[in-house]
C-alpha cells in the first residue's frame, strides 16, 4: 500500500461508553485526532446548555466526533464486502466523519444565532486553511483536503459517501441520539443500531435498507422524534439558551456603545466587530466564555450583571405557553408594563420557538429537499419508507412547532416595588396558559 495510506504498527483504541471501543488503524486518523484544532473539541459540550437541565450532559464534541468516525468506519467495513472502495475514497469518508463538527463554536447554536456564524463554514475553513488539520490532510495529497471539505458541504461527487455522514439516517444522527440519551440518562434515544448496520446496502446515491430491517429504522425515526421534544427542546434548556443569548447580545451592544468593561473582552473584539479571523475563532471555547460570564457578573451595567449572575447561578427564567399569532394580543401592554417597572423587554421578555420535522420524503422545489430513506424490497425494487411503514407515514412531513414566553418570575414575585404593575403582568402571563 502507498505511503499515503499508512496504517499504524499497532491499532489504537479509545474506550467509549456508547460503542465500547473506537478503533483507529490509519495513521491519518490518528494524526488528525492529535491536532490542536481537534483537541479543542474537548472544551466544547455536545449539548450546549443542556447540562443545566440534565446534569450528566457534560459530554463533548470530541466524544461525538470520535463516535461518528467509529460508526462510519463500521459502515465502510460492511460496505467494502459488497462494493469495491478505492483506498483514498475510504480515507475521505473516515476523515470527513471525524472532522464534520470541528468548526463548532462554544455553546454552538446559541453562539451562531447571536454572531451570525455557521459552524459548517468554519469547518471548511479549518480543513482548507492554515491549520494543523490541513497539513495532516495534505500528507495524503494536495487535493485531499478539498475532497474532505466537499463531503461536509454535500457537493462531493460520490453521493453514497455524503449520505453516510449527512442524510435522514446517517452516522452523525445515530451517534448523537445514542450518546445524548446515555449522558442525559433518558431511554428515548435508544434504538437497534447493530440491526440497522446489518441491513444497510449500498446504492449509487445513498445507502438503503433491507425491508426485513424496517422496524429497526422505524424505531430510529421515533427515537429521534422523542429526543427532540423530551431533551433537545426541553423548556428549561431553552430558558438557559435565552439568557446565554441575551448576555452575548448585551456584551456586544455595550462594546459597540463604547462601554468600558472592568476586564476588557479581548477574545470578543473581532467577533463584536464582525471581522473575526480563523485564528481568533479557534481561541474561543466554553472555558473562555464562562470566564467572561464570571467576570461580567461583577460589571456595573445592571443588565449584564444580572443576566450573568442568573446563568452562572442557574436562576433561570420561567415560561408560559404562548401562540404568537393568537394569544399575544396583550403583547403591547406587557411591553409597556415591563418598561414601567424597569425591566427592558428586549432582555427580559422573550418568545422562543422550536420546531422539528422528524422525517420527510422528497418534495421537489422546496427550500430543504430531503433525500428519503429507501427500503430494498425482496424483489429488488426500492420503496420510500413511509410507503411501507404506517408508523412513519403518520409523522411524515408534519412539522411540529412550540412557542414559549420567557420572563424573570422571581423579579415579578418581589412585590416591594411596583406591586400593582407586577400583579397585572403575572395575571396577563397566566392568562396565556389558558
Amino acid at each position: 500500500m502507498s505511503d499515503r495510506f499508512k496504517v499504524l504498527e499497532e491499532e489504537k483504541v479509545f474506550k467509549d461508553p456508547v460503542h465500547r471501543y473506537i478503533h483507529v488503524r490509519d495513521e491519518l486518523i490518528w494524526d488528525l485526532i492529535g491536532t490542536k484544532e481537534f483537541q479543542r473539541l474537548r472544551r466544547i459540550r455536545q449539548l450546549g446548555t443542556t447540562y443545566l437541565t440534565f446534569h450528566g450532559a457534560e459530554h463533548t464534541r470530541f466524544n461525538h466526533s470520535l463516535g461518528v468516525y467509529e460508526i462510519v468506519r463500521r459502515m465502510v467495513e460492511n460496505l467494502e464486502k459488497k462494493i469495491a472502495w478505492d483506498p483514498e475514497e475510504r480515507l475521505v469518508c473516515l476523515a470527513a466523519a471525524l472532522l464534520h463538527d470541528i468548526g463548532h463554536g462554544p455553546f454552538s447554536h446559541s453562539f451562531e444565532k447571536v454572531f451570525h456564524t455557521d459552524h459548517e463554514q468554519w469547518t471548511r475553513a479549518i480543513i482548507l486553511g492554515n491549520t494543523d488539520v490541513h497539513r495532516v490532510l495534505t500528507s495524503v495529497g494536495g487535493k485531499f483536503p478539498k475532497k474532505v471539505a466537499d463531503v461536509i458541504e454535500k457537493t462531493y461527487a460520490n453521493k453514497l459517501v455524503v449520505s453516510l455522514i449527512s442524510s435522514q439516517i446517517d452516522a452523525d444522527r445515530m451517534d448523537y441520539l445514542l450518546r445524548d440519551a446515555f449522558y442525559t440518562g433518558v431511554s428515548y434515544g435508544n434504538f437497534d443500531m447493530e440491526r440497522i448496520l446489518r441491513v444497510m446496502r449500498p446504492k449509487e446515491d445513498q445507502a438503503v435498507f433491507k425491508h426485513s430491517g424496517m422496524h429497526a429504522v422505524e424505531d430510529y425515526i421515533m427515537s429521534r422524534y422523542q429526543m427532540y421534544w423530551q431533551v433537545y427542546f426541553h423548556p428549561v434548556t431553552r430558558s438557559a439558551e435565552v439568557i446565554l443569548s441575551k448576555i452575548l447580545h448585551r456584551a456586544k451592544d455595550l462594546y459597540r456603545a463604547g462601554y468600558q468593561f472592568k476586564d476588557q473582552p479581548k477574545h470578543f473584539y473581532t467577533l463584536f466587530s464582525g471581522e473575526i479571523t480563523l485564528a481568533d475563532y479557534l481561541k474561543l471555547d466554553e472555558s473562555v466564555i464562562l470566564y467572561y460570564f464570571q467576570e461580567w457578573a461583577d460589571e456595573e451595567d445592571p443588565i449584564l450583571h444580572d443576566l450573568c449572575q442568573r446563568f452562572m447561578d442557574r436562576r433561570l427564567f420561567k415560561y408560559v405557553e404562548c401562540d404568537p399569532g393568537k394569544q399575544m394580543s396583550v403583547w403591547p401592554e406587557l411591553l409597556q408594563l415591563f418598561a414601567a417597572i424597569g425591566l427592558e423587554p428586549e432582555y427580559y421578555l422573550v418568545i422562543d420557538s422550536s420546531s422539528d420535522l422528524p422525517y420527510d420524503f422528497y418534495r421537489p422545489g422546496e427550500e430543504e429537499e430531503r433525500l428519503p430513506i429507501h427500503l430494498l424490497m425482496p424483489g429488488g425494487d426500492l420503496r420510500e419508507l413511509s410507503r411501507e411503514s404506517e408508523v412513519v407515514e403518520a409523522i411524515s412531513g408534519k412539522k411540529r412547532t412550540d412557542h414559549k414566553l420567557y420572563f424573570p418570575m422571581d423579579f415579578l414575585e418581589d412585590q416591594r416595588t411596583y406591586a400593582e404593575e407586577k400583579q397585572r403582568i403575572i395575571a396577563l402571563l397566566k392568562a396565556q396558559e389558558g
